[in-house]
């Protein structure tokens, strides 16, 4: 099922993924194009989902477009999409393409025992995109993940019994490959978070990123103090309040401009940012370029660089 959000030259899908077993909270199908139709259509449309998406390409060339790039995927490549972030696919040659495409709510695989390492793989601190950097410069981890989905894959195809132990253990062991072999120093993030004690908080943000969110507010939700709460956010999230709430405006501002025919100060103001300047100067903190050169970028479809995976 495909919902419009918004209805433009660059309309974004939001895709509602139906589960193939719901216990498992996950989606994987293989996608085969023998077609010798190929190149970038006409039109090109994103789309999204809350699930995080892993894409291995088993034959042939996939083209693919998010936000930071537009990438081939070839035979025996992985990539990683996060949670929510848009993304557009195509057939990149003339020769067959097979791809296998692995949707999943890891949120929730982590039980008990897991938990401590949810932050780990969060999409405030540590966008799960950072991993894609690993396949292209690990040839051995990108193989072993590239294993680990086709044998999650052939499990849920097979369905022998216990099939659903074998793509948990797929999961975790997946999660665990990225986890060991993650560059980044993520010590500081293997202790208990607390984040459902936040939860009130990061819900009341996601509501008003319109509006003056005032630090007050957001204290009430709580029944905290200004000062303990300020403490108690940092530690928990990895980063501050107001770096936290800039943070959700810039992503608002990233999907307004890919999907809305709206000027740079309308969008400016839509994510409750009243001053330009400040809006320019964290939209460029956060993508590099500034919001005209962001928009021209990911609405341009005839001077894609493709930057090969491997």
């Amino acid at each position: 099922m495909m919902e419009t959000i918004y209805s433009s030259s660059t309309e974004i899908y939001n895709e509602e993924i139906t589960y193939q077993n719901p216990l498992l909270f996950l989606k994987i199908f293989e996608l085969i194009n023998e077609s010798a139709v190929h190149g970038i259509p006409d039109p090109w449309y994103w789309h999204c989902h809350k699930q995080v998406e892993f894409l291995i390409v088993t034959e042939g060339t996939l083209g693919i477009q998010t936000k930071d790039a537009y990438t081939l995927l070839e035979a025996g490549d992985v990539m990683v999409l996060g949670s929510s972030q848009p993304h557009r696919t195509h057939k990149y040659s003339a020769a067959p393409l097979r791809q296998i495409v692995f949707q999943v709510d890891l949120m929730q695989h982590f039980d008990l025992s897991a938990m401590p390492y949810l932050h780990c793989f969060s999409e405030l601190t540590h966008p799960l995109e950072s991993f894609n950097a690993l396949f292209r410069q690990n040839a051995e981890v990108k193989r072993a993940a590239y294993d680990l989905i086709l044998g999650i894959y052939e499990e849920s195809q097979s369905q022998k019994l216990g099939y659903e132990l074998a793509i948990s253990a797929g999961i975790k062991n997946l999660l665990l490959l990225l986890l060991r072999n993650d560059n980044r120093d993520l010590t500081a993030l293997t202790e208990d978070t607390g984040l459902s004690r936040l939860r009130p908080a990061l819900d009341y943000v996601d509501r008003h990123l319109s509006d003056k969110i005032a630090v007050e507010d957001v204290c009430s939700k709580l029944g905290l103090s200004y000062h303990y709460f300020i403490k108690y956010f940092k530690k928990v999230m990895g980063l501050s309040f107001v770096d936290y709430v800039n943070y959700k405006r810039i992503k608002k501002a990233e999907r307004l401009l890919l999907t809305r025919d709206l000027s740079i100060m309308e969008v400016s103001f839509e994510v409750g940012i009243l001053n330009m300047a400040q809006f320019y100067k964290l939209f460029k903190r956060h993508n590099q370029c500034s919001p005209k050169e962001f928009k021209q970028r990911m609405r341009s479809q005839t001077s894609l660089t493709p930057a090969l995976a491997q």
